[in-house]
């Protein structure tokens, strides 16, 4: 899925515009808000969030998309889940991991307000950083009266950049990402101990906030990704896992969290089967939408927002924009434009479905990687290239993920195009 310019590709996503942009608009005027999005393998879900963090670096805001896994990052553990928040921390101007770039940018900030009172002379740096650590304590009042370590490695880490110590000042704000195995030495020159625990990686997330906020950045867009992988998990650690997600939303609700938009995405089966959200009521119960009337008529405002996937008239609307960005860039747009035209990849976009036992849901990414490495290279390349003349449509285990060889009718498929 390409990184920038989902904006040119979206499909199917018009109704979900103006629930979304007011919702990043609370959220950039200090409030939260919360979307559980669900669909099969194949609607977009992946897209859907990405699509949203454009949106949201537009505004200025930061975001991080964390997929959750039983290994890497399972969401009983809100320690682990909150570094990788900071690891996958970006905005419109830094890539990942943005965290430190935002911590400078905040004492920038400070120093800046501090001398915009005009009450410190800006030659006199020991009392400019003691009217640093002032309004820093200041602005973290609320997070340090339940995590003050956050600050405190805050204003450990300023004054190890102020005084050249750049080893302490790597392992600070690799503390305040929740990194583990921080030198201890680190840790005693700022007053902190030991790493980041699951009780205050809450407070951490809040100081965070506060962070991005003062520095210019209205919110967050937090995005945990494919929570259904909760089901495979053991009893114990599953009913974990949905209870921290549980105790996340109640923060979000009691207003503790201002400027995070929090978006879970996951399958029917875990948002309706006893193995998922069913299996914790409370939970059940906060995520619960009514989902019995036609799909045409679902409030983008609910709290569960349902995905259909893509159909037969999507895909060939998507494969009708990819062919016109690609012939505003190609060598020879006129050909492109010709050979390629709606007919050829409505034709494409059935015969490749048909391919897949009828699942246009699956279809997307193999469709795509067909129409532009098989066909639109070939026909700009080319001049005497005709698809409809020279190309056939070949599947082959190796082009196919695992869940579309499930759907394909065959291992290998030959199937001559019109």
């Amino acid at each position: 899925m390409p990184q920038a310019g989902l904006d040119l590709l979206v499909v199917g996503l018009d109704r979900f515009t103006t629930a979304m942009s007011d919702d990043l608009d609370t959220v950039a005027r200090g409030g939260a808000a919360f979307h559980a999005v669900r669909g099969e393998y194949g609607s977009g879900k992946t897209f859907f969030s990405r699509w949203l963090a454009e949106s949201a670096k537009r505004r200025g805001m930061a975001t991080s998309e964390i997929q959750i896994s039983e290994t890497e990052t399972p969401l009983h553990k809100l320690e682990t889940v909150y570094r990788r928040l900071t690891e996958r921390l970006a905005t419109a101007a830094h890539r990942p991991s943005a965290l430190r770039s935002i911590v400078n940018s905040w004492f920038y900030t400070l120093e800046e307000q501090v001398l915009d009172a005009d009450e410190i002379n800006p030659d006199d740096q020991a009392a400019l950083g003691e009217a640093v650590d002032a309004l820093l304590e200041k602005r973290l009042a609320d997070v340090a009266r339940t995590t003050p370590a956050f600050a405190a490695a805050l204003r450990g880490y300023r004054h190890a950049v102020d005084s050249g110590d750049t080893t302490t000042a790597e392992a600070l704000i690799a503390w305040l990402g929740g990194q583990r195995s921080v030198a201890a030495s680190a840790r005693r020159a700022a007053g902190v101990r030991g790493d980041l625990d699951h009780f205050a990686a809450l407070g951490f997330l809040q100081g965070l906030l506060t962070v991005l906020r003062d520095c210019g950045h209205p919110g967050l867009l937090l995005v945990l990704d494919e929570t259904e992988t909760l089901q495979r998990v053991r009893g114990d650690v599953r009913e974990k896992g949905l209870n921290a997600l549980r105790q996340l939303l109640d923060e979000i609700d009691a207003g503790r969290f201002p400027g995070l938009f929090l978006v879970m995405t996951g399958t029917p089966a875990f948002f309706d089967g006893r193995q998922g959200v069913q299996r914790l009521p409370p939970l059940a119960q906060r995520l619960a939408t009514d989902f019995t009337t036609d799909a045409r008529f679902d409030s983008p405002r609910a709290v569960q927002l349902r995905l259909p996937g893509f159909d037969l008239p999507s895909l060939g609307e998507l494969g009708r924009r990819v062919r016109n960005l690609y012939a505003d860039g190609a060598r020879n747009p006129e050909r492109v434009r010709s050979l390629v035209d709606d007919s050829y990849v409505d034709t494409l976009a059935r015969a490749l479905a048909g391919e897949l036992g009828g699942q246009v849901g699956v279809a997307p990414r193999i469709f795509l990687r067909k129409l532009v490495a098989d066909v639109l290279d070939r026909v700009d390349d080319f001049d005497d290239f005709d698809p409809r003349q020279y190309y056939t449509l070949t599947l082959s285990s190796g082009d196919l993920s695992e869940v579309e060889r499930n759907a394909s009718r065959a291992e290998d498929v030959d199937l001559d195009l019109p």
